[in-house]
Formats: C-alpha cells, structure tokens, sequence
C-alpha cells in the first residue's frame, strides 16, 4: 500500500518517548513492503538533520521546518479560542498545505496519523480510510496536573485539559480506527461514548538491543532513568528522594540513588548535592547505567500509557519496582515479572526485599526478561496494529 503517515515530532533518532513508537511503526510498515510517506515538523537544524537518518526506513519523507518562538506564540494566542493551546504549537501551514497537495495528487491507499496535535491537518479527507493513533488521551494528563499544580497553572491545565478532550471526541469520529497504548486508555476513550471504533497495541521494546550481559551491578544502587524536565519524572524522584530514600538510608548507608536522563531541570539538579544522590544529564548509553544497577524503580505518580522504562529495564534483566500506576501500562503480573508499591512505607518494603535476597533479585530479573520476550517484543505488538488497520480499512469500506 502507498501510506501516509503523518507526526508531529521527527521520530529519529528513536530515543524518547512518542519517537520510539512512531519509529517503529514506520519500520515496520516499510519492512512489510509498503511505501511510506512520512510528514512531520522539525523544530531547528538538528531535528532537521537527524530526520534524514529517517529515509533509510520510508520511501519519502516531507519535513517543514519551523520556528520554534512562533510556534510558541501560536500556543499562546490559542488561549484565547476553542482549540488546545499544542494543537497550536503543533500547527504548520506549508506543512498542511505540502500534506494536502500530495493526497490530491497521490493515490494513497491509508493515512495513519501519531498524536491528536497533527490530526486536524487531515480531518476533512474522507476518500481514504484512516487511522489515528492517539497512543495516551492526553487530555487525561492536563486534567490530573490540574488536581495539583496551584493557581493559576492549576486553571491553566484544566483550561487545556477540557479543550483535548473536546477535541479528543470530536477527532474520534473523523477517523476510522482510533487506536492507544494500552487497554486501559482504550477504555478512557471509550468512556467518551462517541461510539468510535478503537483498540489499541502495546509499544514493544528491543530485547537485542536492551539485553543482558555479564556486568557486575552494584548491590546497593537504585536507578531511574527518563527525560528530567517532563514534570512526573521529576515529581517522581523528588519524592523518592524526600520520601523513599532517606528511609532506606537509615536502614544502609550503602543504598544510593542514580538519576539518568537528559534536560534535568534546576529541581533535579539540586537533588544531586544530596549524599547518595546522582544526577548524570545526558549519557551516551543508557544500558550502561542501567545494569550497574541492583534495580530501577518507577515511582511515577502520574502515568499515562505505556513507560518504556519500565520495559527496557526488564529487557535488560534488571529489577523493577513500579507505582501501582505505573505498572499498568506493561503487559505484567506483579509479584512473578515485578513489584508494585504506592506508599513510602510499600516502596522501602519491596526494594529492601530485593536488595535483602539475592535469589528474589535473580528470579525478578529473569521472570521480567522473559515477559519482555514473550509479550512485548516489537513484532508481536506490530502484528496487532496491522489487524487494526485491516479494521480501519473495512470500517471506511462500511461507512
């Protein structure tokens, strides 16, 4: 089939977040043998040279570079208007109108469009079946941080969360298929009741890549690892530093606490001159942090989707211990493949009982590689987004 797919970040390197997933989307479509369009937004001159490594995967790529101070101003002045403040940081009129001209002049066969931020560029195109790939109902998000931000950004999110979700209704019903990460947010969208077509596929991880080798870890470190200026990652380590680790402390001065991850913003980096607290910033390899490691925890508090920390750390054979919350959005069992904790109290009981058995350590760190192998391997979750394009494909057929 000749694809459209269209995103709105560059999605190479694939090393973060929303990148991962769309990547291999696009990689595994092109292995099927389609041709590949991809559409996206590039911020500066670095996005714009790292797209080119893209073209290696997709028959043709169409990039619009922006400015990002105009994208922002744009942000802005949504304020003041119906539409969701990022569907305005996200918006790019030559883009649109590149997008546009090619479906006129191009016999596509599918749209598939990564995130609700760029789907209004193609929402009045009703020939060609299509499908919309929310992977998390953002909205959700804005409305959570509004229960506790304080005034007025606590105004600001609700603001922004209300408008997602009216606009999260409204695109549910331009496109064939809507798809998520999980079952559970597949379930918030059906919640909606708009009676949109849905499912959802898990991300996957690299299990070749993110492997386990013969490093010795360190018995006694605990490990995060994220992108430090996106707030529930730094919500979740200053509570693990203000509430989990100084308990833990008390029972070994030995126990410490490494934070991996790009953009630390100035609250993480004063965790650092904490005893027993390090802050990395940016590192060439996170495989390397990770299985020095005795564990890594995820105490994340806000949690949308799947956390493909959670996964490559169980790919690699470490130990995790997860937030409730957090442990949702991986195809898991708590207690055989991890451990799940929600208090200060639960999170020093399971890390201790790590830490305290060696054949507890062992048996976690091979239950979850196994899992990962089993469940979340990319091809398995790729064969499920390709029956849920078979779906939008007979749904647009059906309308």
């Amino acid at each position: 089939m000749k694809i459209l797919f269209l995103c709105h970040r560059v999605p190479f390197p694939p090393n973060e977040g929303g990148k991962i997933r769309s990547f291999n989307m696009i990689r595994h479509l092109h292995d099927q043998g389609h041709q590949v369009t991809v559409a996206s937004m590039a911020r500066n001159d670095p996005e714009m040279a790292d797209a080119q490594g893209l073209r290696a995967y997709c028959h043709d790529l169409m990039l619009a570079q922006v400015n990002e101070l105009s994208q922002k101003i744009k942000m802005v002045a949504r304020l003041f208007c119906l539409d969701p403040s990022s569907m305005g940081y996200f918006h790019s009129a030559p883009l649109i109108r590149e997008v546009n001209d090619r479906i006129k002049h191009e016999n596509f066969d599918l749209i598939i469009v990564h995130c609700s931020s760029v789907a209004p560029y193609v929402a009045d195109v009703t020939d060609i079946p299509k499908l919309l790939d929310f992977a998390d109902m953002d909205s959700q998000k804005w409305l959570i941080y509004s229960k506790i931000k304080k005034w007025p950004l606590s105004w600001g999110y609700w603001l922004e969360g209300s408008k997602l979700l009216r606009a999260e209704k409204k695109q549910s019903l331009q496109y064939d298929m809507c798809t998520t990460t999980t079952e559970a947010e597949t379930d918030t969208l059906d919640d909606y009741n708009t009676g949109a077509a849905s499912g959802w596929f898990p991300n996957g991880v690299d299990t070749d890549y993110f492997s386990p080798d013969d490093t010795a870890h360190n018995p006694y470190e605990i490990s995060f690892v994220g992108k430090m200026n996106y707030y529930p990652n730094e919500e979740a380590v200053v509570f693990f530093c203000d509430e989990v680790l100084p308990r833990l402390r008390d029972k070994n001065k030995r126990i410490s606490f490494t934070i991996i991850g790009a953009r630390p913003s100035p609250t993480v980096q004063k965790l650092g001159e904490r005893e027993g607290v390090t802050v990395t910033g940016f590192v060439e390899d996170v495989r390397d942090y990770l299985r020095q490691s005795a564990l890594m925890v995820a105490p994340l508090n806000i949690a949308r989707g799947v956390q493909n920390k959670i996964l490559e750390a169980m790919s690699l054979g470490i130990p995790v211990v997860s937030s409730v919350l957090a442990g949702k959005g991986v195809d898991c069992v708590p207690e055989e493949h991890f451990l799940t904790a929600d208090s200060p109290a639960e999170y020093v009981t399971q890390i201790m009982r790590i830490l305290d058995d060696p054949l507890l350590h062992r048996q976690l760190a091979e239950a979850g590689r196994a899992r990962m192998l089993s469940h979340h391997r990319w091809p398995s979750a790729m064969a499920k987004m390709d029956r849920l394009i078979d779906a939008a494909i007979d749904n647009h057929k059906n309308r």
